[in-house]
């Protein structure tokens, strides 16, 4: 309260009263202290000839300069270079990448004759160096792997991991999608703080570190396996990304809710016959231009 008379004594907007109650404060005397201190105060004399002059002085010295770069600098840079360079060089030696190209398969054998066929836009690393000692890879996208008996042999997504000691399996690791099939023996799946067990014809999607499906299958292999993509109740989008991966083409839609659900399969050898396939049941119109890519439309 007296805080708030005190800023309307400064303003001059105080009433008699108010003034009145202000100078039994506490607050008012220590500003009468303040005010006394402070009207003794002086501020010291200024001489601007003279410091024009000291100023003047200082300006026509000659700068001192330094030199940032001499040779035993520039041999000690370079010396730091190449072993920065040797080292990343190094590092990346330790590790073989093999990826498959936009609309193509990719079939690799690892160190133990394990075989990996890798689907259309997808990437796998490892180290050549220490695959005696550890099986273990990093994958990006979908393979189909037969694992040649042996240790334990681990593949590392961005979703989870799935280990075995010799099995054949398929895994699908994409934005959030993380899809295990087991064809034969038995895996290990750790999601999410969680492990399950797949038996051969066994099959889990995984959604967000939730399992959102758990089936059997009868099929041998991943129809991709047979140049062929199905979904079950997937969003377009995700059956748009798939038909750009195979096909390497671009696809734009218009007048389309992306998230509508399909159902279906489409064909990696006909992109006219694809497109037939995904738009049909969905009652959409394309088009194909001369590059190539593709238009997807709906009713206007």
């Amino acid at each position: 309260m007296n805080e708030e008379l005190l800023h309307k004594y400064f303003n001059n907007e105080i009433t008699e009263t108010e003034l009145e109650q202000l100078k039994v404060s506490d607050e008012y005397r220590d500003y009468l202290r303040i005010s006394a201190h402070t009207s003794q105060l002086q501020t010291p004399a200024f001489d601007k000839d003279k410091a024009w002059k000291n100023l003047s002085e200082k300006v026509k010295k000659e700068p001192k300069v330094i030199s940032l770069f001499n040779s035993k600098n520039l041999l000690k840079y370079a010396a730091i270079l190449v072993l920065i360079v040797s080292g990343l060089l190094y590092v990346t030696s330790l590790y073989t990448t093999v990826t498959a190209p936009l609309a193509e398969k990719k079939s690799f054998t690892l160190p133990d004759q394990s075989e990996v066929v890798l689907n259309a836009g997808s990437e796998i690393k490892f180290s050549k160096k220490s695959w005696d000692q550890k099986r273990t890879l990093s994958l990006n996208g979908e393979a189909l792997f037969k694992v040649a008996k042996g240790k334990t042999f681990d593949v590392n997504t961005s979703l989870g991991v799935v280990s075995v000691l010799g099995t054949h399996f398929n895994v699908q690791s994409r934005n959030t999608h993380f899809h295990v099939t087991c064809y034969e023996g038995k895996v290990a799946v750790t999601f999410n703080n969680n492990q399950i067990q797949l038996f051969a014809g066994d099959s889990v999607i995984i959604e967000d570190g939730e399992i959102i499906s758990q089936q059997k299958i009868s099929t041998l292999q991943p129809g991709w396996m047979l140049d062929e993509s199905s979904f079950e109740n997937k969003p377009l989008w995700w059956v748009i990304e798939e038909l750009q991966r195979q096909y390497k083409v671009t696809v734009t839609i218009e007048n389309i809710d992306k998230n509508t659900r399909f159902t279906g399969a489409f064909t990696h050898t006909n992109l006219d016959a694809a497109l037939k396939t995904i738009c049909v049941p969905l009652e959409l119109t394309y088009s194909i231009n001369q590059n190539g890519n593709v238009l997807i439309y709906g009713a206007k």
